[in-house]
């Protein structure tokens, strides 16, 4: 049954949950957790803030399992909620968000389907080093667009802007990677690797 629910969708097992079905959702939170994690690592320096609010997120949506609008992807929905509670948190506590503090830490890590085709894993530290180059902006965008899979339209949803200013920040924030990529001394090594993922600048 375990490996069978492992094959559902996501939108799939929210209804077998609103059917009364609360399984459904734990598979959710296994599914989705640790990349909610490192999103919220994005906003957050404490790992353990990060956790915590990734489980009230999941929580949110357990006590208010009717508020889903299903013309979101569940994803979607989950981190728009999780940015919200992080933002809050920061505000309340007046803690300032250091992003570059993620690049360096360990749970920054790529989706293991996204990484295979992204970058070889031998190049990571030269990407750390080239995004942490980046605005705290543009690297939430990057870290959405290119890690997490997000399309324009949810990182609006999510980051609660316009689809222009999505574009035009994943626009910019490409065209100073490839600038500072082009300035790392292995550039012709490993370039080659980034222009494909990133496309055409």
């Amino acid at each position: 049954m375990c490996g069978e629910k492992n094959k559902i969708s996501d939108v799939e097992l929210y209804k077998l949950f609103l059917e009364g079905d609360n399984q459904a959702f734990n598979f959710l939170i296994i599914r989705h957790r640790k990349n909610l994690t490192d999103f919220l690592m994005t906003y957050l320096r404490n790992v353990e803030s990060a956790e915590d609010i990734a489980q009230d997120s999941f929580m949110y949506m357990i006590v208010n399992k009717t508020e889903y609008d299903f013309k979101y992807s569940f994803k979607t929905y989950l981190y728009t909620i999780a940015k919200s509670r992080a933002l809050n948190y920061l505000k309340k506590s007046k803690k300032t968000i250091f992003v570059e503090d993620v690049i360096n830490n360990t749970y920054v890590n790529f989706d293991e389907n996204v990484e295979s085709n992204f970058i070889e894993k031998e190049n990571y530290e030269n990407l750390k080093k080239v995004i942490k180059k980046l605005k705290k902006e543009y690297q939430i965008v990057i870290y959405l667009y290119y890690f997490q899979g997000f399309k324009y339209a949810e990182i609006s949803k999510i980051l609660n802007q316009s689809m222009s200013k999505t574009k035009m920040a994943i626009h910019r924030a490409k065209k100073l990677l490839k600038k500072y990529l082009k300035e790392d001394n292995n550039y012709d090594k490993w370039w080659k690797v980034y222009r494909e993922s990133l496309g055409k600048i």
